[in-house]
C-alpha cells in the first residue's frame, strides 16, 4: 500500500513509535490524526509533524471514536490505523487486577474495540488496513510480567484472527513484534510499583537479548512491512530464529528461558 494521501490513525503518538510514525507517515504524504492519553505531548508532536491530534484513553471506545470522527471530518474515511498504544501491567502473580484489567484494555481490547469500528466500513469499500503494535513477547514472552507477556501474546493472536478472517474482502493486517526499542515503556513503563524486582529483570531480559533500537528505525521497519503488506513485521530480525526455535522444541526452549532468567537474576 502507498501511504500518499491515505487518512490515518496513530493511537499512543504522544512519544515512541507512535510519534515517529505520525512523523514519518506526514512526511510520506498521508494526512494523519494522532491521539494519545498525555495531551501536552500529542499536540506537541501534531504541531510538529503537521498533524491533527486527539487526547484520550484509547482503550475508551469513545475515544477511538472521536479519534475516528476527526479523521473523516478533517481528511476523509480512515484507511489505516495503527493501534500502537501499550502499556507494560505488572509484574508476576502479585499483579493487581486493576493492572490485569488496564493491560487487557490498552494491549488488546482497544484494538478490538477500534477493529468493531472500522471494519465494517472498510468491508463494504473493499479496502483498510489495521496495524498492530505488539512484541517480541507476543512470539516468545516476557520475563517479569505476566500481564505484558499475556496480552502481547493476545494481540497477535487477535492480530492473526482479523487477518484471516478478512484477508480475503480486501483488509490487510500487519502485526509489529520488536525486542528492545529506546522509549519511556522500555525505561521506566516496565517497572511497576510494588514489583521493582520483576521490572528490572524484565528491562535486563528485554536489553540483554539484541539491540535497542530507535523510535525511528522502527518506524521505517514498520512502514516498509506496510508497502509490502507483510503480516509480520520484525524490527528484530532474530526474533523470528528465536521463534522457530521455540516451535520447533518448546520443553526445551522453556528450559532455555528458564536457564536466562535464572542467569539475569545472579
Amino acid at each position: 500500500m502507498e501511504i500518499s494521501g491515505r487518512v490515518a490513525v496513530v493511537t499512543g503518538a504522544g512519544a515512541g513509535i507512535g510519534a515517529a510514525l505520525t512523523e514519518r507517515l506526514v512526511a510520506g504524504g498521508a494526512r494523519v490524526v494522532a491521539v494519545d492519553l498525555d495531551e501536552a505531548a500529542v499536540r506537541a508532536v501534531a504541531e510538529r509533524a503537521g498533524a491533527a491530534a486527539v487526547a484520550g484513553d484509547v482503550a475508551d471506545e469513545a475515544v477511538i471514536r472521536a479519534a475516528i470522527d476527526a479523521a473523516e471530518r478533517e481528511f476523509g474515511p480512515v484507511e489505516l490505523y495503527f493501534a500502537n498504544a501499550g502499556i507494560g501491567g505488572g509484574g508476576g502473580l502479585d499483579a493487581t487486577e486493576a493492572q490485569w484489567a488496564a493491560a487487557l484494555d490498552v494491549n488488546v481490547l482497544a484494538h478490538v474495540r477500534a477493529a468493531k469500528l472500522l471494519v465494517p466500513g472498510w468491508v463494504e469499500r473493499g479496502t483498510g488496513y489495521f496495524v498492530t503494535t505488539a512484541s517480541a513477547a507476543g512470539l516468545l514472552t516476557q520475563l517479569g510480567s505476566a500481564p505484558y507477556a499475556v496480552t502481547k501474546h493476545a494481540a497477535v493472536g487477535f492480530a492473526e484472527w482479523l487477518s484471516v478472517t478478512y484477508g480475503d474482502q480486501g483488509i490487510r493486517v500487519s502485526c509489529v513484534c520488536p525486542m528492545g526499542v529506546d522509549t519511556q515503556l522500555l525505561h521506566t513503563g516496565m517497572v511497576p510499583e510494588g514489583a521493582e524486582a520483576d521490572g528490572q529483570l524484565a528491562i535486563k531480559a528485554v536489553t540483554s537479548a539484541g539491540a535497542v533500537l530507535s523510535p525511528e528505525q522502527v518506524a521505517d521497519d514498520v512502514l516498509a512491512g506496510v508497502a509490502a503488506e507483510r503480516f509480520l513485521i520484525l524490527p528484530h530480525p532474530e526474533v523470528l530464529e528465536m521463534y522457530r526455535h521455540k516451535g520447533a522444541d518448546y520443553d526445551r526452549w522453556i528450559g532455555g528461558m528458564r536457564r536466562y532468567q535464572a542467569a539475569l537474576r545472579g
